[in-house]
């Protein structure tokens, strides 16, 4: 049993701390901006609730993180009452959010200057797999820092990942979501094709889905997507985030992302449409509202 921190209790970060409480067995003292939040997942699982990060912090073996971008990670951490001002020396600062590259190196910086560890540790496997505790973690850092948190980790997991130093957590993270995006749209147009030339969709879904174009996407979200239903899972709005730090990364390191930058666009209508809060499979939509367009 370790004593752990937890800041931010959004859709992921709320049952993911909730698995280190109840598998981990550890003790938790949470923090969210809206503490309301923090009340209710106290009465559910236990623990205790800080007024600040730095409370949540104050006497932790490990602080776990999972905010919304770049600033708010900044905030929670070195900002006025951030983690950063109370850990102790040997501590380990374990960052789930989906950020760049670069803010996490800095942040790697900052921890060792105040003789503290840092490990960049994004997550996929979306709302459900936090819920179910099957996340997919990639970790950036050092190994014996690794060593040392896979184990407290592995509550809310069923891969975890050195991948490399700082920052390799994150830059594995655009990689998968980069990866997703074409999927998702291809996924999207295979669907509509067989829907334009009348095809049995169940039939077509599980024939395929047995070969070379069978995916994860495909078996979880085809039936959803031939429904026109969106409303659950990872939302446009999430993944245009991501999105955007995947792009702004290769304009710095030279990589050609235009798929990815297409499908963004693409996710940029969706979010037009009114599909914001939409689920990303959600990309589906703008074809059919395409046709309606045209037969108006």
């Amino acid at each position: 049993m370790a004593k752990v921190a937890w800041i931010g209790l959004g859709v992921m970060g709320y049952p993911m701390a909730g698995h280190l409480r109840k598998k981990g067995g550890h003790d938790l003292v949470v923090y969210n901006r809206n503490a309301a939040k923090a009340d209710a997942w106290v009465k559910e699982f236990g623990g205790k609730t800080a007024a600040i990060p730095a409370d949540a912090a104050r006497g932790a073996d490990y602080v776990f993180c999972c905010v919304g971008n770049d600033n708010d990670l900044r905030s929670v951490t070195i900002g006025e009452g951030g983690a950063f001002s109370a850990m102790g020396r040997g501590t380990i600062f374990v960052d789930n959010t989906t950020a760049s590259a670069n803010v996490a190196r800095e942040l790697y910086a900052a921890a060792k200057e105040k003789g503290f560890d840092f490990l960049d540790a994004p997550v996929s496997g979306g709302q459900a797999g936090a819920q179910n505790g099957v996340l997919t973690v990639m970790v950036g850092g050092e190994q014996a820092v690794f060593d040392k948190a896979k184990p407290v980790i592995d509550a809310f997991a069923r891969m975890v990942t050195l991948i490399g130093p700082a920052g390799a957590g994150q830059l594995t993270k655009m990689v998968n979501q980069i990866c997703i995006a074409g999927l998702v749209q291809g996924l999207s147009e295979g669907i509509h094709m067989a829907q334009k030339a009348g095809l049995n969709l169940p039939a077509v879904m599980e024939t395929i889905s047995k070969g070379a174009a069978g995916s994860w996407q495909m078996e979880n979200r085809w039936k959803n997507m031939g429904d026109g239903k969106f409303d659950y899972g990872f939302a446009v709005d999430w993944m245009r985030k991501d999105l955007d730090i995947a792009l702004d990364e290769a304009r710095r390191n030279g990589a050609s992302l235009p798929i990815t930058a297409l499908v963004d666009q693409f996710y940029s209508e969706v979010q037009k449409m009114g599909g914001s809060r939409w689920d990303t499979s959600s990309l589906i939509a703008r074809l059919n509202n395409a046709d309606k367009t045209k037969g108006s």
